[in-house]
């Protein structure tokens, strides 16, 4: 089934942030406690050993999946943009907040600060 696209005000998007970064950390958290070291999910480049990969990836897929069944895009690891209808309002954990925006065309190097 296809998934209808979903745009968000502002406002909606940050209503919807606590859950996201919620999910998101609990995510971090178990790929912490899968890897046994302090800070996982900071890190974009880690050393996953072999055995570990389907679980990685599993953590990471369900993530990814709880995350699009909000309506947000997943656009990388800890990485989400709201669709705005104009572009997007981007987070990526561990930001507190929902402070950045970047166009269609644009990516995560071009965001821009809201406020």
């Amino acid at each position: 089934m296809a998934r209808r696209k979903r745009t968000f005000t502002y406002e909606q998007a940050l209503e919807l942030l606590p859950a996201v970064a919620e999910t998101t950390q609990r995510a971090v958290q178990s790929l912490d406690d899968l890897l046994a070291i302090e800070d996982a999910g900071a890190e974009g480049d880690l050393e996953v050993p072999q055995e570990l990969v389907p679980e990685y990836q599993r953590i990471v897929a369900r993530w990814a999946e709880d995350v699009i069944g909000m309506g947000v895009e997943v656009k990388g690891l800890w990485l989400v943009d709201f669709d705005s209808g104009a572009g997007y309002y981007c987070w990526r954990y561990p930001e507190t907040t929902l402070e950045y925006f970047h166009g269609y065309e644009e990516g995560f190097q071009a965001r821009m600060k809201l406020n």
